[in-house]
Parts: structure tokens; C-alpha cells; sequence
């Protein structure tokens, strides 16, 4: 009898296949969505005005009644902010004798845990603007629409009501929420038991609410509570700023742990964020959690 591959599997080469399988994640969106972005590497002022004058009607040889301008700053990237930093070492051996490119695979995973790092800060409900930037929903002085229970289209109705109401331009502002809220809005049917959200037959993955597009991301926080609830949100990214000091940034150290004969790879970034104009964000809030 011949000796075959299942009689002497030891004698085989097992087949590697030179890639790397890649974990499913989310993507980076808070960029994405559309805030003004400045790069700088020291502290970033933006100059705002404030509040409107009042002119008033006068007549023939009156005195015209003086009015004064007020102005105000929207301060980002303080130099007590912390960066998000990540470093990891290996050896020269595993380099070399890697089937795949070892530093290239460490590169793309370092860079996306760190931007995916920046994108869960930026959107959440934490942050002092001090050491850490403030969340979408630490914002102050936005604009709150208590849903108290479950989300309907009436209280998406109700959110663009207040977005129209403070000036906001209605073109300009879109959704953000996780694929819970979105999922259950777009099973919402009739009497008739017809779906309320029709999607477009001709392009996929086009998401829109009310007209508006929709970022959906598991990134929006939950609120914690008794019972918990979740949030969603209105926004004209238009007027948020960011201010960048460091992108995902990689540097290779191939000398710092040489007596190890070790590489390693550094991954840093450096961000912050503030609304421009706080009531060109709605937060609906309170949101009843499905069962």
C-alpha cells in the first residue's frame, strides 16, 4: 500500500495563506459626519459673536440709541489634554519569519484602535475639556428633548421643530444614534400594518430620517439608571470644531530595545472637540430600552 497524506500527515506542509483575518469592528464616523476640523499644535481660540443687537425705529432728528457688540471664544486643545497612546513591542525573529508583513498588520491594528479610541470619546457622554475632550452628550448648553419612553417619529418631528426654532439650518443637520434606535424606528407600520420608512429600492445603505441623513453607531452611550436608557441626537456637525494636533500617528522604534533585539511600534493621537454653536444639537434623551 502507498503511504498517502492520511496515512503520514506528518510528512505534509500545512498551507499558510499570507493574509491576515481581519475582526469585524466599526468604523471611525464622528469626522465623518462633517465638523470643521483645525489643526494646531498649541491651544486653538475661535473667536464668535455674541448675542444679536437691538435696532430699534426712529424718527426725524431723534437720538439714535447706542448698541453694544458682545463677543465671545470657543477655546479647544488646552495644553493639559491628553493624547491616546499605545505602544507595542516584538522580536526581530517573528518579523523575519512572519508570513504575512508583521509590521504593516501591527501598523493597521494599532491605528484603528487608537482612532476607534478618539471616536468612542468624541461621542460619548464623558469628557471634562480639561484632560479629556468632552462627548456629543457632555456638550452644555444643547438643546434636550425628553422622550421619557419609547422613541417615535413623533419625537423625531419634535427634535427638527426645535432645530427650526433656534435658526439651525434644517438642510445642514443629521442623525446620530445606534443601530437599536434606528432598527426599531424603521419597523414602525400603520394601521395597515405598513412600514412607515420605506427605504430607497435603488441605492443600499442609504440611511435617512425625516429627510435627514443618519450616522448609525453603537458608539452613542447608553444612559445608566434604573432602568437604563438611551440616547440619540440631532446635530448640525457644521457647527462643532475640532481641533487636531496628532492624527494616528505611527513611529517605529528599531533602537530603543536593542539589547532585547526587539522592534516596537508607537501609535499616538491628540484631539478635542466643542460645539461652535451648542443649540445646533439636540439630544433626545431618556429612551426606553427594548425589553
Amino acid at each position: 500500500m502507498a503511504v498517502d497524506t492520511t496515512t503520514a500527515p506528518e510528512l505534509t506542509a500545512e498551507q499558510v495563506q499570507r493574509i491576515l483575518v481581519q475582526p469585524l469592528e466599526a468604523v471611525s464616523q464622528f469626522l465623518a459626519s462633517g465638523p470643521r476640523i483645525f489643526d494646531s499644535a498649541s491651544p486653538v481660540r475661535i473667536p464668535k459673536m455674541g448675542g444679536p443687537t437691538s435696532p430699534a425705529w426712529h424718527g426725524e432728528n431723534e437720538q439714535i440709541t447706542e448698541q453694544d457688540v458682545t463677543f465671545d471664544e470657543v477655546t479647544l486643545l488646552p495644553s493639559t489634554m491628553e493624547s491616546v497612546k499605545v505602544l507595542t513591542r516584538f522580536s526581530n525573529e517573528l518579523a523575519r519569519q512572519s508570513v504575512v508583513s508583521l509590521d504593516q498588520a501591527l501598523k493597521d491594528r494599532l491605528v484603528r484602535d487608537v482612532a476607534a479610541k478618539i471616536d468612542a470619546q468624541l461621542f460619548s457622554a464623558t469628557g471634562n475639556g480639561t484632560t479629556l475632550p468632552r462627548g456629543l452628550f457632555a456638550y452644555a448648553g444643547t438643546q434636550d428633548l425628553p422622550v421619557d419612553g419609547e422613541l417615535t417619529l413623533d419625537h423625531l418631528h419634535d427634535a427638527e421643530g426645535m432645530v427650526l426654532a433656534a435658526n439651525v439650518d434644517p438642510s445642514r443637520v443629521r442623525w446620530v444614534m445606534t443601530s437599536r434606535e434606528f432598527v426599531a424606528l424603521r419597523k414602525v407600520k400603520d394601521l395597515q400594518e405598513r412600514y412607515q420608512l420605506t427605504p430607497d429600492p435603488t441605492e443600499a445603505g442609504v440611511y435617512r430620517l425625516l429627510g435627514h441623513a443618519v450616522t448609525v453607531t453603537n458608539r452613542v452611550p447608553d444612559t445608566t439608571g434604573t432602568p437604563n436608557t438611551g440616547n440619540a441626537a440631532l446635530v448640525d456637525f457644521s457647527q462643532i470644531a475640532v481641533a487636531r494636533d496628532q492624527a494616528p500617528s505611527v513611529k517605529v522604534l528599531d533602537q530603543t530595545f536593542g539589547d532585547y533585539d526587539q522592534m516596537a511600534l508607537r501609535v499616538t493621537a491628540r484631539y478635542d472637540a466643542a460645539p461652535l454653536n451648542a443649540q445646533a444639537v439636540v439630544k433626545l434623551t431618556g429612551i426606553e430600552l427594548p425589553a
